[in-house]
């Protein structure tokens, strides 16, 4: 079976690489074609409008980010080992995925972005269980008091900050791209057990 990408797979894969880099309205259909190698005529065949194939581009972001969530928050395990699961694939998704974060900031906030129905990502993490099992965990004692608006701001600063930061902390220590990668790892040790020593203090 032959795995040469089809012509409307070779453009989604050039417009996410491009859109990655400049965001929506960073870049034109005219340079998605170029960096496919086709002409734009070929793009707007495929896909009708730009706007079309940044929301392909931006939902499958979204469902990257989102699986490992859903898939950890959803499994029959203690709310400790859930997190403790989560920080370290989160972790381990950022090193691989770096720009994402930053990519979906920019454009959910983004004042014309039809990309994303916001109140969805609530309810995919909700509908998982984990903020009613925080809660339980909370009245018994096994997890301190913190508002899930803290709770989620703890987790995902300290893992997404370091990622989204290199440039700066690299340029502001002077590290090369191998020895960040040496301090990501050191940090991911640090951050899960910080979190979950703070989180659940009598475990």
């Amino acid at each position: 079976m032959s795995t040469e990408l089809s012509t409307e797979e070779k453009i989604k894969e050039a417009a996410k690489r491009v859109f990655l880099a400049k965001g929506f309205d960073g870049c034109s259909s005219r340079e998605i074609a170029k960096e496919a190698g086709m002409n734009v005529a070929l793009v707007y065949y495929y896909f009708r409008s730009k706007s079309q194939l940044f929301q392909l581009v931006f939902q499958a972001a979204m469902e990257d980010f989102m699986t490992a969530m859903v898939e950890v928050f959803s499994a029959d395990l203690s709310l400790d080992s859930k997190i403790r699961i989560f920080i370290e694939r989160e972790f381990d998704f950022l090193s691989k995925h770096p720009e994402i974060p930053g990519f979906i900031i920019n454009e959910i906030t983004r004042k014309e972005s039809c990309a994303v129905d916001k109140i969805d990502m609530m309810e995919m993490v909700a509908s998982t269980g984990i903020f009613q099992q925080c809660l339980e965990a909370q009245r018994k004692g096994e997890m301190i008091k913190l508002d899930l608006v803290s709770l989620t701001m703890l987790i995902l600063s300290n893992c997404h900050y370091p990622h989204m930061a290199r440039p700066l902390l690299q340029e502001i220590h002077q590290l090369s791209d191998e020895k960040y990668n040496q301090h990501l790892m050191l940090h991911k040790q640090y951050v899960t057990e910080m979190i979950m020593g703070y989180l659940f203090p009598k475990k």
